[in-house]
């Protein structure tokens, strides 16, 4: 596992922001992310021809904005690729020749640590907080959040219900940064 330098703030895309009009909310959340930060591109759900034109997009953005855009674990990209926690069993391990970062996502120890067994540069550990892209999942909250972030072999990113305070609040408990939907999206 290399460590590269990883973003500290994370913007995960789906399709509830849309992205293929200028005025959907996908464009303002972008908008509101640091430079420096990163993008992961789900959009699962859409057909190949409107997901290909929308991540074209998006890639230019984020090179005008220096984003760095991580794909799916089915479409890597040069900024690297994400593995749901679901996906993990097919990419056992880093491919030597791959560019980029490596994420991971995880929903306990066991998914944390397996993660940074593959290779993963840093792990998305959720859900941080209750989350509407989740409603009635279990949240870790802070006390079970911090003991798995905290002696993590790498970075871990808090994802789920986030906003700055609550950011704030897991950083000493071992957060490396923040990820979210609505938290870009809302304001």
């Amino acid at each position: 596992m290399r460590r590269a330098r990883v973003p500290t703030l994370w913007l995960f895309t789906d399709e509830r922001l849309g992205g293929l009009h200028p005025d959907d909310p996908l464009w303002a959340a972008l908008d509101r992310l640091p430079r420096g930060s990163g993008i992961v591109f789900r959009h699962y759900g859409w057909p190949a021809t409107e997901r290909r034109a929308l991540f074209a997009a998006l890639q230019a953005h984020a090179r005008r904005r220096h984003l760095t855009l991580i794909g799916s674990e089915t479409a890597p990209t040069p900024g690297g690729r994400h593995l749901p926690a679901h996906a993990r069993h097919r990419h056992r391990h880093r491919h030597p020749q791959s560019r980029g970062l490596l994420t991971a996502a995880a929903h306990n120890r066991r998914e944390l640590l397996q993660g940074f067994r593959s290779g993963a540069d840093l792990i998305f550990l959720s859900p941080a907080f209750p989350t509407t892209s989740h409603p009635g999942a279990p949240a870790l909250g802070p006390a079970r959040f911090g003991l798995m972030a905290r002696n993590a072999p790498g970075p871990v990113i808090a994802l789920g219900g986030m906003t700055a305070s609550r950011a704030r609040r897991l950083k000493p408990l071992g957060a490396a940064g923040f990820a979210g939907i609505d938290c870009w999206v809302m304001r």
